[in-house]
C-alpha cells in the first residue's frame, strides 16, 4: 500500500474582524501630533490640532491612497479612463490619558472609538517644543507607550471577567454530554486562558500563539489589546533628518521588551506638513536637497499591510481598480467585492499574476506564454493578482 499522505497543516484563523473594509485608529496620548499627522497623510484639515488636550472630540476619517508602483505601472499600460487605487480607511481618535480605563478625561467613549477600528497607529512624540505642553507635563515617549498600553490591557481585563461572569452564571447546570455544553466549557476556558493573558502574564491578547477555535472566541470579544499596532515615533524636523534621536535606542527596547514584532517607523510631521504645501517636483527637489524623504507612503503600506489586506487588480481601457481583500481570501468571495453577483453565481477566474504581465509586456503573450490561469471556487488570492471574473 502507497504511505498515506501526511494531513495538510490546519489553515490559521486570521485575529480580528473578518472583512475587507477594515480602519486603522491613530492612537496616543493628547498633544503628540495625532490629528496633524491624520491632516498630512488624508490631505485634509479635517483633523483639529490645537495646542491642549481634547482638541479632538468626535473621531474623523478619511480614506487614504495606497501608493504602489504596480498600480502606477498597469494605469501607464492601460492608459485608462479611470485609475482607483488601494486605499487605506484611517480614523483620528482622540488623546487617551492615564485612567481612561476607569472614566478619565472621556476615556470611556474614546475608548469604544478604539474598539471600532481594526488595527492601531501608536504615535508617540519624541521633540521637546516649549510651545506644544504636554498632558503629563514632559516629553517621555516610553512613559506615554506604557500608559497607552496599561489602559487598552485593563479595559480589556474589565470587559473579559465581565463576560466571563456572565457566561459562568449561566453555564452552572452544564453536563458533560452535548455538544453545546462542551462548546460552552471550551469557550469559558478560552476567556479565563484570555483572563490570566491579560492580568498575570501582562500579555497583549495579539501576542499569544492562539489555535483556531480560541481565535474565534478572541475576535467575538472585539478586544483592544487583539489589534496590530504600529508604532510611529513623531521627531523633529533636524532629528528626523539626521537619522538620530535619544528615544529611538529606548522606544525599540521598550518594544523588544514588551511586544517584539511591532513595526517602528521615525517620521517628523513637522517635515511631513511643509513637503505637503510643495508641488511633488518642489517636493522631490526639497527631498533630495536635505537627503531625506517623506515617510507617509511607507507608514500606509505597513497601516495596509498590519490589517492583513493584500490588492489584487482589474484592467482595461475603461478602468484600472485595486480592490482591497484580507489575506486568505477565496477566488468567488474576491470576486465579491466587486459585485455580490459575481459571487453568488461564479464559474471562475481568468488570472494572472502582475510579475508575469511586467515580464511579457501584454496580455496575449501572458497567453501565450500559458500563464493565464483559469482558477476555480478553491484558489486562494495572491497579492497582485490581475483578475477577469465568469459568472453565470
Amino acid at each position: 500500500m502507497p504511505p498515506k499522505k501526511a494531513a495538510a497543516p490546519e489553515k490559521k484563523v486570521l485575529l480580528g474582524r473578518p472583512g475587507n473594509n477594515l480602519k486603522i485608529g491613530i492612537v496616543g496620548v493628547p498633544n503628540v501630533g495625532k490629528s496633524s499627522f491624520f491632516n498630512v497623510l488624508s490631505k485634509t484639515d479635517l483633523g483639529k490640532s490645537a495646542n491642549y488636550p481634547y482638541a479632538t472630540i468626535d473621531p474623523e476619517e478619511a480614506r487614504v491612497p495606497v501608493p504602489d508602483p504596480r498600480f502606477d505601472w498597469l494605469c501607464a499600460t492601460y492608459k485608462p479612463a479611470s485609475k482607483v487605487p488601494a486605499v487605506l480607511t484611517c480614523i483620528d481618535i482622540a488623546g487617551l490619558t492615564a485612567g481612561a480605563s476607569t472614566g478619565a478625561g472621556l476615556g470611556n467613549a474614546f475608548l469604544s472609538h478604539v474598539r471600532a477600528v481594526d488595527g492601531i497607529f501608536q504615535l508617540v512624540r519624541a521633540f521637546d517644543d516649549a510651545e506644544v505642553t504636554h498632558v503629563e507635563g514632559d516629553v517621555n515617549p516610553v512613559r506615554d507607550m506604557e500608559i497607552i498600553q496599561t489602559e487598552l490591557r485593563l479595559k480589556d481585563i474589565e470587559w473579559v471577567t465581565k463576560d466571563l461572569e456572565n457566561l459562568k452564571k449561566t453555564s452552572r447546570s452544564l453536563g458533560n454530554s452535548s455538544l453545546a455544553d462542551k462548546a460552552k466549557k471550551e469557550e469559558i476556558a478560552t476567556k479565563e486562558k484570555i483572563l490570566k493573558t491579560l492580568k498575570d502574564d501582562n500579555k497583549d491578547v495579539r501576542k499569544i500563539d492562539w489555535g483556531n477555535k480560541e481565535i474565534e472566541v478572541v475576535n467575538s470579544l472585539q478586544l483592544l489589546t487583539a489589534k496590530p499596532v504600529t508604532v510611529l515615533v513623531n521627531l523633529s524636523e533636524k532629528d528626523y533628518i539626521r537619522k538620530k534621536n535619544k528615544w529611538l535606542p529606548k522606544i525599540k527596547a521598550w518594544i523588544d521588551e514588551n511586544n517584539p514584532g511591532d513595526a517602528l517607523i521615525p517620521f517628523s510631521v513637522a517635515l511631513e506638513e511643509r513637503l505637503a504645501v510643495m508641488s511633488p517636483e518642489e517636493q522631490a527637489e526639497e527631498e533630495k536637497s536635505i537627503g531625506a524623504t517623506s515617510a507617509l507612503g511607507k507608514i500606509t503600506n505597513v497601516g495596509y499591510q498590519c490589517l492583513d489586506l493584500i490588492r489584487y487588480f482589474t484592467c482595461g481601457p475603461d478602468e484600472v481598480r485595486a480592490w482591497t481583500i484580507r489575506r486568505g481570501t477565496k477566488a468567488p468571495q474576491a470576486a465579491g467585492v466587486i459585485h455580490s453577483d459575481f459571487e453568488n453565481k461564479f464559474v471562475c477566474g481568468e488570472i494572472m499574476s502582475y510579475e508575469d504581465l511586467h515580464e511579457h509586456g501584454s496580455e496575449a503573450a501572458v497567453k501565450a506564454a500559458g500563464k493565464l490561469r483559469q482558477q476555480g471556487k478553491p484558489y486562494e488570492m495572491v497579492d497582485g493578482d490581475i483578475a477577469y471574473w465568469k459568472s453565470g
